[in-house]
């Protein structure tokens, strides 16, 4: 492997070592080199090493065995596909993610209690609406919310899926915070999560539908402009 310059290492560790896995250097199962040898190859700290399998630990790449060591655990490129989602119209990332969000409100409906319904409500307060300062923040609380949707559908699949895309998701939200896509406002969320409590799948896709209608139809006015 090529040594690293000294900036944004973790990063750069992480992405050779993700670049030698997938090009099966190291097979599944086999054991890494340990740290002092990566370490020596890369021409970084062992600290660095360190952070960086724990990056392609929770890519699901590597997994660590206490006293054992680092194993390869997958060699399929986890990172091309979000890569690619990256690449597509904006509109194409809203559509998908409308896709995941009603289905995961479907669900969520069915399997609804009001501890969820609690929790839900709760973190679309500590949401609130956004006053045009810590866009972060907000993308966070945001997202949070969102997350939690998803997370009441009681399906892990859907759960997995939306927290490998969530840096993509977070984008979206973020895009809606300019000028020319309308930010969905409080009663749309609201909206999700009544028709969320009444147990009622058809009414919390429809909600979610209805939250994504006027972001989608911007996208389609701006595309044809």
């Amino acid at each position: 492997m090529q040594s690293l310059a000294k900036t944004s290492l973790v990063d750069s560790a992480a992405e050779a070592i993700r670049a030698e896995i997938v090009g099966n250097r190291w097979s599944v199962g086999e054991k890494l080199p340990n740290e002092a040898q990566l370490s020596a190859q890369l021409s970084i700290s062992r600290g660095t090493v360190r952070e960086a399998v724990r990056v392609l630990v929770s890519q699901g790449y590597l997994e660590t065995r206490q006293g054992s060591g680092t194993y390869v655990l997958s060699v399929v490129d986890a990172i091309g596909p979000l890569t690619m989602a990256r690449r597509a119209t904006l509109r194409d990332q809203f559509e998908a993610r409308l896709a995941l969000d009603a289905e995961a409100a479907r669900l969520a409906a069915h399997r609804q209690t009001p501890e969820v319904i609690s929790e839900l409500r709760r973190l679309l307060t500590e949401r609130g609406n956004y006053d045009g300062h810590d866009k972060a923040g907000f993308v966070e609380r945001d997202l949070a919310f969102h997350r939690a949707v998803v997370a009441a559908s009681q399906n892990s699949v859907l759960v997995n899926m939306y927290e490998f895309f969530s840096s993509l998701i977070g984008e979206t939200i973020e895009a809606t915070l300019g000028k020319d896509l309308q930010e969905p406002d409080m009663a749309a969320h609201a909206a999700i999560v009544d028709t969320i409590e009444t147990g009622d799948p058809e009414l919390a896709e429809a909600a979610v539908r209805r939250f994504m209608a006027p972001v989608l139809r911007d996208l389609e006015r701006l595309l044809g402009s």
